[in-house]
């Protein structure tokens, strides 16, 4: 029953802040709701304690009942990816399917190092001394584009689509990557008996990726056959319903990863068995009915991004620490980009075409946003002394990704893609 209150309280919190968006601020519907989230809990902070005790004390023990890692990781985050790849060209993704590849795995691990070697050198003329295990703690939390803030900003944004089906076909691969990576980090930090080897290590990444990867393709190719003998919306739309939640459960009995399952059975079920085992009326209720799941959902992710404020009461000690953070991670997305990209150029004399211009690689840097993955993720990690200040510290990445490069990658990709 409390888990339902609380759902049932953001619900009607999102859809309030999404009319008063549309009506007055009229920004992108999810930005937008998060601002005005922002907004009240800074108004909550200031004068809650003093104008509405009793209601401010109820909405602090409400926000902080709620398991953002458990709901996001274990529940939303497959829907949303379902979702996502659910309309995402096959053609479009292979067609860049080698720098979709490089950029989600090889820029990734580089981005990561990149970030943890630069704040473990940074962090002291700080005044902040983080034993570098933690600092790559950071960056492999830090490091993977959000699938979900993309698919959602992108939408909005306006951006040329082969450049947005480059961008979504990266943050919808380097997710699972990412985690695993996270994951073993991890570990290493908090588990002095954990034997990291190299062997021990691809072992788990091969388990978790190229598991994932075969598990969604037997569920994406499974439920187009299934859906092809009968072509029925509401049955489609309850088969579509099961892969993604029996689909988390069987990923997580067969620890392989659930966020690549999810992306690779919605890319077949949306291309494969929507060419082959669905009408036009199909197509149309199961479209708009995963439209409607990933609208719904986006607003209460952003709307708690925005609420999380509330459960940061030190933020401004760790203020420029942030901002540091933010020139340190665009910076590495800036070069984890920049060198397969000159890669690629060596390679020309093969006939490897480089996948990006200079105007794509400006957009591509600029729209690699972080969200509500990485907030999960540095929530999910054991108490400890340094569990604080990485939250606070992703946290304000997080805030300046969405709010400035959310709002603005589309006109960015606007002025340089016109030159060209």
């Amino acid at each position: 029953m409390e888990l339902y209150y609380t759902f049932s309280v953001l619900i009607v919190l999102a859809s309030f802040f999404a009319y008063l968006n549309l009506r007055f601020l009229k920004l992108p519907g999810t930005i937008g709701i998060m601002i005005i989230a922002m907004l009240v809990s800074v108004g909550i902070r200031l004068l809650g304690d003093s104008y509405f005790p009793t209601t401010t004390k109820h909405f602090f023990d409400l926000i902080k009942e709620f398991d953002f890692n458990e709901i996001l990781m274990g529940a939303m985050l497959n829907f949303l990816l379902f979702a996502g790849a659910l309309h995402v060209n096959m053609a479009d993704l292979k067609e860049q399917k080698v720098p979709i590849m490089i950029y989600s795995t090889v820029s990734v691990v580089l981005s990561a190092l990149i970030i943890s070697m630069l704040l473990f050198y940074i962090a002291p003329l700080l005044g902040i001394k983080i034993p570098y295990i933690f600092c790559l703690v950071f960056g492999t939390l830090i490091s993977p584009t959000d699938p979900i803030v993309v698919l959602g900003v992108l939408k909005e944004a306006k951006v040329p689509k082969r450049i947005e089906t480059k961008i979504v076909g990266e943050s919808l691969f380097n997710d699972g990557v990412a985690v695993v990576m996270f994951a073993v980090v991890l570990k290493m930090a908090t588990d002095p008996t954990f034997d990291a080897t190299f062997s021990s290590i691809s072992l788990l990444f091969i388990e978790e990726g190229i598991g994932g990867l075969l598990l969604g393709a037997v569920f994406g190719f499974t439920a187009s056959r299934v859906m092809k003998k009968i072509d029925d919306y509401k049955v489609s739309v309850l088969i579509t319903l099961s892969i993604v939640t029996g689909g988390f459960l069987v990923a997580q009995a067969l620890h392989v990863s659930s966020p690549l399952a999810m992306v690779v059975a919605g890319l077949i079920i949306g291309n494969y068995g929507k060419k082959v085992a669905m009408s036009e009326v199909t197509k149309d209720y199961l479209g708009k009915f995963w439209e409607l799941i990933d609208e719904i959902l986006n607003a209460v992710l952003f709307l708690f991004i925005g609420f999380e404020l509330l459960l940061l009461p030190n933020l401004d000690k760790q203020l420029l620490t942030g901002i540091v953070a933010i020139f340190i991670v665009l910076f590495s997305r800036l070069t984890s980009i920049v060198l397969p990209w000159k890669f690629f150029d060596i390679f020309k004399f093969f006939g490897i075409k480089s996948a990006y211009n200079k105007g794509s690689l400006m957009v591509l840097v600029w729209g690699g946003i972080r969200g509500g993955v990485s907030i999960a993720l540095v929530l999910s990690m054991p108490e400890s002394e340094y569990k604080n200040l990485l939250l606070e510290v992703t946290y304000i990445v997080v805030l300046f990704s969405i709010v400035v490069q959310g709002l603005t990658v589309g006109k960015l990709a606007k002025r340089v893609l016109e030159k060209e």
